[in-house]
C-alpha cells in the first residue's frame, strides 16, 4: 500500500502566501463596498484628509516654485564667483584695526590677479554717490560704480548694445560710461533711437559719453535705492573722484565652479600676506563664495518647507480624529454583523484587520483626492501674475509622503475602533439591537 506524498514545505508556504493575499484583497473589497454604501458619510469623513493633503501639497508646490526661482537667479550669476569685502574684526581694539586699515586697496586686487592661479578675473568696485543729469532729467544721489573691464565676467553682466570698457579706457582715464536699460529710460537719453549709445550725460558735473548698455538683473532690486538705474565708469576715473570716505569691494571669478573653494583659500592667503597679518591676527576682510550662499538658501528653504508643511499638516490630524469618530459609529452600527462573523469562526485578528483596512482605505482615497486637488492648485499658482511661481510643482517626494502619511493616519486613528470591534463578545454582539 503506497502512502500519499505529503505536500512540500515550499508548496505549503506558497499556498499560505496566496491565501494571505486573497484575504487582504477580499478585506479591501469589503472596505470599498462599505465606503460606497455610505458615500455621503464617507466623503464628509474623508473631507478633513482631503483638505489637509490638498493644503500641504499646494504649500509645498508654492515653496518649491519659489525656491527654484531664487536658485535660478543665484545660479544665473554663477557658482564660481567670489566677493571680497572689508571687515573690521569684532572684540578687537579699534586703535589696532581702524577702518582705514581694513578698507580694500587697488594694489590688493592686482596682487590677487597676479598671485592666485585659480582666479580667472577680478575687478575692484567702488561706489560713488553722484547727481546724474541728462538734457531733460536729473537724478540726485545715484550710486555710480567704478569698475575694471574684468567686471563683466566677474559678476556675469553682459553688454547688450555698444561695447564694454577696454584697458585703454582705464589707462587713459577716459570719461566714458556704461548704463543699464533702466537708466536709459529714467534719463530719457534714447533720443535718436540708438538705445542711448553716443549720448552724453553729466556725472557730478562732468561730461561722460555712453558707450554701452548692460543687461539689468534682479539683484539690483535688493538695494535700498528706489531707482533701478545703474551707471558704471572706468575705475581710474572713479579714483580721481574719490573724496573722503568711500566703500570698495572686489568681485572675482574662479577658473571653474570646482575650483571656487581653492580660489577662496588663495585669495585669503594673498590678502593676509598683503596686509602683513600675523598668524594670531584676525582677518580684516571677508571672502564670500556664491555657492555657500546657495547652500545656505537651500537649507533655509528646506527648513521653511518642513515647518510650513507641518503647520498645514495639522489639518490631517483633525481629519484623523474624524476618521476615528466615524469608525466608532460604524462599529456600533455593525455590532450584530461582527457577532455573526465571530459566531461562524472569524478570529479577532481578522475582525481587527477588516476594520483597520477600512480606515486605511478611506484615508488613502482621501489622500489621493487631496493630491489631485493640490496638483490643480499648484498648476493655478503658475498663472498668478507677478507671483514668480512659474516653476511651482508638486515634487515626487511630496506625493509619496502624502500617501504614506494618509495611510499612517488611517492606521493611527483606525486602530482603536478596530481593536474595540475585535474585542466584542460574540454572544453579546448577537443580542445587540
Amino acid at each position: 500500500m503506497t502512502n500519499a506524498k505529503a505536500p512540500s514545505r515550499k508548496g505549503a508556504k506558497g499556498e499560505g502566501r496566496g491565501l494571505t493575499i486573497f484575504f487582504f484583497l477580499k478585506a479591501i473589497g469589503m472596505a470599498l463596498s462599505q465606503i460606497w454604501a455610505n458615500k455621503t458619510r464617507s466623503f464628509l469623513t474623508a473631507l478633513g484628509i482631503i483638505v489637509g493633503v490638498a493644503s500641504v501639497t499646494a504649500v509645498i508646490a508654492a515653496l518649491t516654485g519659489l525656491k527654484a526661482k531664487v536658485l535660478s537667479e543665484f545660479e544665473s550669476v554663477g557658482a564660481a564667483r567670489l566677493y571680497v569685502f572689508p571687515n573690521r574684526p569684532d572684540n578687537v581694539p579699534r586703535a589696532k584695526f581702524p577702518w582705514e586699515k581694513c578698507r580694500l586697496k587697488v594694489s590688493e586686487a592686482q596682487a590677487i590677479m597676479d598671485q592666485c592661479p585659480s582666479i580667472k578675473g577680478i575687478s575692484p568696485i567702488v561706489d560713488l554717490p553722484m547727481s546724474v543729469e541728462s538734457d531733460t532729467e536729473l537724478i540726485d544721489g545715484m550710486t555710480v560704480n567704478g569698475i575694471w573691464p574684468a567686471w563683466h565676467d566677474a559678476v556675469g553682466r553682459k553688454v547688450m548694445r555698444g561695447r564694454p570698457f577696454s584697458q585703454i579706457d582705464i589707462d587713459t582715464a577716459r570719461q566714458v560710461a556704461l548704463v543699464n536699460e533702466a537708466a536709459v529710460t529714467e534719463l530719457k537719453i534714447d533720443t535718436d533711437g540708438n538705445g542711448g549709445l553716443g549720448e552724453h550725460i553729466l556725472l557730478g558735473g562732468r561730461r561722460f559719453l555712453v558707450v554701452g548698455v548692460v543687461e539689468t538683473t534682479q539683484a539690483r532690486m535688493l538695494g535700498m535705492n528706489s531707482s533701478e538705474a545703474e551707471i558704471f565708469i572706468p575705475f581710474s576715473v572713479a579714483e580721481k573722484l574719490l573724496d573722503g570716505w568711500y566703500f570698495m569691494q572686489f568681485a572675482a571669478i574662479a577658473t571653474s565652479p570646482e575650483t571656487a573653494e581653492e580660489a577662496k583659500a588663495e585669495v585669503e592667503y594673498v590678502m593676509r600676506r598683503q596686509r602683513g597679518l600675523q598668524p594670531d591676527d584676525p582677518d580684516t576682510f571677508r571672502v564670500a563664495a556664491l555657492d555657500q550662499y546657495i547652500n545656505q538658501f537651500k537649507s533655509l528653504a528646506s527648513g521653511v518647507t518642513a515647518i510650513a508643511g507641518g503647520i498645514v499638516g495639522i489639518s490631517l490630524l483633525v481629519g484623523g480624529i474624524g476618521i476615528m469618530n466615524i469608525m466608532l459609529v460604524s462599529v456600533s452600527e455593525r455590532t450584530r454583523e461582527i457577532g455573526l462573523r465571530k459566531a461562524v469562526g472569524a478570529t479577532s485578528a481578522a475582525i481587527l484587520l477588516q476594520f483597520l483596512l477600512e480606515a486605511v482605505t478611506l484615508t488613502v482615497l482621501g489622500g489621493i483626492a487631496g493630491l489631485v486637488i493640490g496638483k490643480l492648485m499648484a498648476v493655478s499658482l503658475t498663472y498668478i501674475p507677478g507671483a514668480n511661481l512659474e516653476q511651482a510643482d508638486v515634487p515626487a517626494w511630496a506625493v509619496i509622503l502624502s500617501i504614506v502619511f494618509s495611510a499612517g493616519v488611517g492606521v493611527a486613528f483606525g486602530m482603536f475602533p478596530a481593536y474595540k470591534a475585535s474585542r466584542l463578545d460574540p454572544i453579546e454582539a448577537l443580542r445587540h439591537e
